[in-house]
């Protein structure tokens, strides 16, 4: 188990845990997606979905084959999210089949996610265009059901993962289009990479996109581009591969930056943001 308590604050929750930037995703950025995942043996090796949110935004509830599924957007007690999350799957798999958990109190021993999952899984991420996962297989389709589900599909902005850039996201907001790419890689050193590009003209994601800033999220940097209304996914796809090697050779880039690159940075630090 870990050492810290409840309360301290965690600023990387998900560190260590496999595909630790889609669950990041799942917190910070995404609508509707599940990942697939499992308690250890010790917590009884049950089946658990993590999903962005849930009816009600419960923070899990466990259906009524057993299996327990967890809201990742849910608010969860104290300073460390990982251990919120990991209580709210131990509360839920002691509940009766069927039932959600509304509110979470943490336990002086309430597990961490990489303490109660196993780790051994692909924690692979899937999109989801509605919230029909929110449907319990073996439980009546009420109209009451059904119409929150209408609802709440109608709060979705389309997003896609952009292929050929792991971890990056697009998504159709309204009045805008942005990608945004979740990295594990030291902020500085991402501030410094974008510079690089930018100096040179570089740094559009692709042709009519433009870097907008970038903000940190369960202590991880998520780079921002807006790109013309109407570019649709496939415009990020198109320039995906060569964007990523140019952004991953200016990230590797040891050489100090020029003259240029340093007045740019100023523009590029002035752009940034935090979020817990």
């Amino acid at each position: 188990m870990s050492s810290t308590s409840s309360n301290d604050l965690v600023r990387r929750p998900f560190e260590g845990l496999p595909n630790e930037q889609d669950l990041v995703a799942m917190r910070q950025l995404i609508p509707a997606a599940t990942m697939a995942a499992k308690t250890t043996a010790e917590y009884g090796s049950l089946d658990v979905e993590l999903a962005t949110i849930l009816p009600m935004a419960w923070p899990a509830v466990r259906r009524t084959d057993g299996s327990v599924t967890v809201g990742i957007q849910a608010g969860y007690p104290g300073g460390d999210l990982s251990r919120g999350i990991g209580q709210a799957i131990k509360l839920a798999a002691a509940l009766e089949p069927g039932n959600p958990i509304t509110t979470v109190t943490l336990d002086e021993d309430a597990p961490r996610l990489q303490d109660i999952l196993d780790l051994s899984g692909g924690f692979e991420l899937q999109i989801q265009d509605t919230f029909e996962f929110w449907l319990d297989p073996s439980a009546e389709r009420t109209g009451e059901i059904e119409q929150a589900i209408s609802q709440a599909n109608e709060s979705i902005m389309p997003t896609r993962a952009v292929a050929g850039l792991p971890h990056a996201y697009w998504v159709d907001a309204g009045a805008k289009e942005h990608v945004r790419w979740v990295l594990d890689a030291d902020e500085e050193k991402v501030i410094d990479a974008v510079t690089r590009l930018h100096a040179r003209r570089e740094s559009a994601i692709c042709e009519g996109a433009k870097y907008v800033g970038s903000f940190r999220a369960e202590g991880l940097s998520i780079p921002v581009w807006d790109l013309a209304k109407g570019s649709g996914v496939e415009a990020a796809e198109a320039e995906a591969e060569a964007f990523r090697a140019r952004f991953e050779e200016a990230l590797a880039s040891t050489e100090p930056l020029t003259t240029l690159e340093r007045r740019a940075r100023g523009g590029i630090v002035a752009r940034q943001v935090t979020l817990r």
